[in-house]
């Protein structure tokens, strides 16, 4: 019945009945008529064309950034060159009255890209991020007091950003438990002679279900740079492969989200199911204008081409590698999870039979990792945890770094594999700093976080460069974790180690570790005896009554 209609017929009931019960009737009937108007109106208003006129885009990054101060807490999406928001950056270059930024990031791109820029024109007073890298504009900033640094595990990082979009004020995690960033023996900000000017805190510690966990608090930006492959007017986003990174997270978070966008598009031309930031988080978006940049091209190679060969050395030296390799395959089992380091570990899968299917996960929002590309067929939104150029397999999903990190915290990868400086008789593990060199903890913290569902391998040079043990009764360099390592695996001789690549030259032995009694040597390669491991392992072990030969 139309509200026309309904109004005659109350008329005409008002006529014939005039009693004061009927009147009251009456004036609910017409309140409910008014109140049933309101709704209509209201379901047309949201139903309408006009909702269209809702428009975010803005012409320019000078004008998305007009009214930007300084002193501002800047959230900054991005992994490596990946799904880096560089137009947005270009812009706060342009504007140097702007000063004072605390830049919150996974890390600070190169010397010459991303917020390495910033870096160099001094903008960026305090960084918070994971890891360093390659950035030695960054490194020399940091470790000479030009810049503070407030150094955080990637998945807390993650978490972090995460948490304060959701409302939620702070949390406790497993990631970084008895390491300096929970002891708060961290520098946040050296002397010009590299010496601490100031420490960070320390994190409360609560016990859940046995297990220790610290105190992180959430990250509240103003600002958040975000890159975007779509945006539409209304604010809806769509990221593309491994460019969602952190610029979910961060975008659901500042008061004052930019997005930049490869493509502007009209309402409707993303589908609901493909929206990956809801415009609800979005105030402006503005056109990207920058060149997508790739930090480490890496290529496949026909396993026929000598190049391909060359990754392994050459002559004797290819044949260990090899060897150390196939070693490292034996660890796969079939359905599982793994999370694998960069370099030699990577080559690990093409030892597995047919029989044994993996699945690798990428901390930067990857489950089923594929080789690296053919030559030509490089994509700049797809890359691993190294940064470099790769593939996805069949079946392969991605998401954003703090899902990528909830599933490893909680466990579901099955097995790591870390390179390491040292690790103690009891698995504690040191991977992330030599004195005078920094390259920041990346997502390792948290991938032997979980050491009773993650196996954690670590693949290192029995000695250092100079015959020190690295199996020691005690890390002196600064803690990965605690009582995480599940197995050691070590070369033969000295040889230059680079950190988290893993493995590297010829097998020597193979331990087990228990937390509670310590190691025990379970494999031993050819030509080696116990007494030459015992000389160079500070840290006492046991020998396995059924010691086998490498496998």
């Amino acid at each position: 019945m139309s509200s026309t209609a309904l109004c005659f017929r109350t008329a005409r009931a008002y006529t014939r009945n005039s009693s004061k019960v009927c009147g009251e009737a009456l004036l609910r009937e017409f309140e409910l008529t008014r109140f049933q108007q309101s709704i209509l109106l209201a379901r047309t208003f949201a139903s309408t064309t006009r909702r269209y006129e809702i428009n975010k885009v803005l012409p320019s990054a000078a004008e998305a950034l007009k009214d930007m101060k300084p002193n501002s807490t800047v959230l900054c999406g991005g992994f490596g060159l990946c799904g880096v928001p560089d137009t947005l950056i270009d812009e706060v270059i342009n504007k140097p009255e702007i000063t004072g930024i605390t830049a919150v990031s996974n890390n600070a791109g190169t010397d010459t890209s991303g917020l390495g820029k910033l870096l160099k024109t001094k903008q960026i007073k305090k960084m918070i991020a994971s890891y360093i890298g390659e950035n030695k504009t960054f490194e020399k900033m940091y470790l000479t007091g030009e810049v503070e640094l407030e150094l955080t595990p990637q998945g807390t990082l993650a978490e972090r950003c995460a948490s304060g979009g959701k409302g939620i004020p702070a949390f406790y995690t497993p990631a970084a438990f008895g390491t300096v960033v929970q002891t708060g023996e961290l520098p946040l900000k050296n002397n010009p002679d590299g010496t601490p000017h100031q420490y960070s805190y320390p994190k409360d510690v609560k016990v859940f279900d046995g297990k220790q966990y610290l105190l992180e608090e959430s990250i509240k930006g103003d600002y958040a740079f975000v890159k975007a492959y779509k945006a539409d007017k209304l604010g809806n986003c769509q990221f593309r492969l491994t460019a969602n990174n952190f610029n979910g997270a961060m975008g659901r978070n500042a008061k004052m989200t930019i997005v930049e966008a490869e493509h502007i598009v009209e309402p409707g031309e993303i589908s609901p199911e493909a929206v990956h930031l809801p415009g609800i988080y979005v105030k402006r978006v503005i056109q990207s204008t920058t060149t997508k940049n790739i930090e480490k091209y890496t290529f496949a190679k026909d396993p026929n081409d000598p190049e391909a060969k060359a990754a392994l050395g050459s002559g004797e030296t290819a044949a260990k590698r090899e060897k150390i390799v196939r070693r490292a395959a034996k660890e796969f089992k079939n359905g599982m999870y793994a999370n694998l380091g960069i370099g030699m570990p990577m080559l690990a899968p093409a030892f597995v039979g047919p029989e044994v299917e993996v699945q690798l996960q990428s901390e930067n929002g990857i489950l089923g990792l594929g080789p690296y590309p053919v030559k030509g067929k490089e994509d700049a939104d797809l890359i691993n945890a190294g940064k470099e150029t790769v593939t996805l397999k069949p079946g392969a999903a991605v998401f954003g770094s703090e899902e990528s990190f909830g599933m490893i915290r909680s466990g579901r990868v099955n097995l790591t594999i870390l390179g390491a400086m040292q690790v103690s008789g009891n698995g504690d593990l040191a991977n992330w700093m030599l004195p005078g060199k920094i390259k920041g903890f990346g997502g390792a913290m948290d991938l032997v976080s979980n050491p009773e569902k993650t196996k954690v391998v670590v693949t290192m040079e029995h000695t250092d460069k100079k015959g020190n043990a690295k199996i020691v009764k005690q890390c002196a360099f600064p803690l990965t974790g605690r009582a995480c390592v599940s197995m050691i695996i070590t070369e033969l001789v000295s040889l230059e180690s680079v950190l988290l690549s893993a493995f590297t030259n010829v097998i020597q032995g193979v331990f087990d570790v228990d937390f509670a009694t310590g190691l025990t040597l379970v494999e031993i390669a050819d030509g080696v005896t116990v007494e030459e491991i015992k000389s160079k392992t500070e840290a006492p072990f046991k020998v396995a009554d059924d010691l086998k030969p490498m496998l």
